[in-house]
């Protein structure tokens, strides 16, 4: 086999280029202080621009619409799916998984909420509920409102248990793209909305035994045909509180606090 050729660049095989002392490279001097991809002291590896404002400081209440994309929602949420069903048991195991991964989301909201929501003239600083109506009323229209752009349809109590509260949605936006096989028709992967919900009520110190999402079998009786076809995905979402929870709401409810 023939040698390779060498390249033929003038730079290499001129004589003057032999003789002539290698260029140092190059270096960039260093950014200013507070300049854009500058870290700053005390904020190990964190960047900060040079307005020194980051993601976490605009208002949520701005342009909010205009940076989500239902499209982009819909496929990570079906990788999500995907995720938690790997090596399930059975339909019962696959919701609890999507609770799970719902919950943490729960947690960090209320504080976003809460302390992130710029009051205004109409609107008064939102302060952290302590009791069981103020709470269902924040999540039924300000959370609701934060993730799906509008309130939850009715909030309800149970009349057999004092316990269990009912929030209604009539379309939950993360069952519009989920096409479930009959064979798995009891699954409703709203259940990641439940772990939300459950969140939000822990963070807020008030426990709950379990919250989850159900289907409305509203094909049962006379004339009722007419509302399952107008909301067929319609899905309750049963809170039940923790017996020290509701003991304690008697309590200040009788001293009228």
């Amino acid at each position: 086999m023939s040698s390779s050729r060498p390249l033929s660049n003038p730079s290499f095989n001129s004589p003057q280029s032999a003789s002539t002392p290698p260029t140092a490279p190059a270096v960039r001097p260093p950014a200013p202080s507070g300049s854009a991809g500058t870290p700053q002291p005390g904020h190990s590896g964190l960047r900060y621009p040079s307005n020194r404002k980051t993601i976490y400081d605009r208002n949520l209440n701005r342009s909010k619409n205009a940076e989500l994309s239902r499209a982009a929602f819909a496929y990570l949420f079906v990788e999500m799916i995907s995720y938690a069903q790997r090596r399930v048991t059975g339909i019962a195991d696959l919701e609890k998984r999507l609770n799970e991964q719902g919950y943490p989301l729960g947690l960090k909201l209320l504080d976003l909420l809460l302390y992130r929501s710029a009051p205004s003239s109409t609107q008064p600083p939102t302060t952290r509920p302590t009791r069981i109506l103020p709470l269902l009323q924040f999540i039924t229209t300000t959370l609701w409102r934060h993730l799906f752009s509008r309130p939850a349809d009715a909030l309800e109590r149970s009349a057999a248990n004092a316990a269990e509260y009912m929030v209604s949605d009539n379309e939950p936006l993360v069952n519009s793209y989920i096409s479930v096989p009959r064979e798995m028709s009891q699954l409703n992967c709203a259940a990641f909305v439940a772990g939300i919900i459950e969140g939000v009520c822990d963070g807020a110190g008030l426990k709950t035994v379990s919250v989850s999402a159900h289907w409305v079998g509203e094909g049962d009786g006379g004339g009722a045909g007419a509302k399952e076809g107008m909301w067929p995905g319609k899905t309750i979402f049963l809170i039940k509180f923790a017996p020290e929870v509701i003991e304690r709401e008697e309590i200040m409810g009788g001293k009228g606090g």
